[in-house]
């Protein structure tokens, strides 16, 4: 475990609440890596939470699936700033193609708390949905996560 020292110094009780939440995301990471299938949303929601919601800048996350929904790889694919992080289809599509995954679910933080999808957001969900298309690839979802909950793209998306 590595706790963030930047935000912990100084401070015991948020060297604690660091080190707890750190405890959190290997225990749900654990628990992924070693699921056969990514079957349960929840528990993707769960891990996504914990990994992303208290976050104090955007991060943008990929879950790198084979053809029968297993994880292959769980990668941070950008950072940002308190309100924007870039989304490259470019970058996560050779990425997807080099690991040989089949499908992806694509994940990103609003450090406000309110998960909703900005318009951004929606365009960069929809242009990684063109271009995977035509590589073959599937992209499941798009989850935005904060500290007031989460929300899937999906039902605001044609991800067919």
């Amino acid at each position: 475990m590595h706790s963030d020292s930047r935000t912990a110094r100084g401070n015991p009780g948020r060297a604690i609440l660091s080190l707890v939440r750190e405890a959190m995301l290997v225990s749900s990471k654990d628990k992924m890596l070693d699921r056969i299938c990514l079957s349960k949303a929840a528990d993707v929601i769960e891990y996504l939470i914990v990994a992303m919601a208290q976050l104090p800048v955007e991060e943008v996350r990929v879950l790198f699936l084979d053809s029968k929904n297993r994880l292959i790889s769980d990668e941070v694919v950008s950072r940002g700033s308190i309100s924007e992080a870039p989304i490259y289809p470019r970058e996560i599509l050779k990425r997807a193609l080099a690991l040989d995954a089949s499908a992806m679910i694509l994940a990103h933080n609003h450090p406000s708390g309110d998960p909703n999808p900005s318009d951004g957001d929606i365009e960069a969900t929809c242009r990684l949905l063109k271009a995977a298309k035509e590589l073959g690839l599937a992209v499941h979802d798009h989850i935005i996560v904060g500290s007031e909950g989460w929300i899937s793209l999906r039902d605001r998306v044609a991800f067919q």
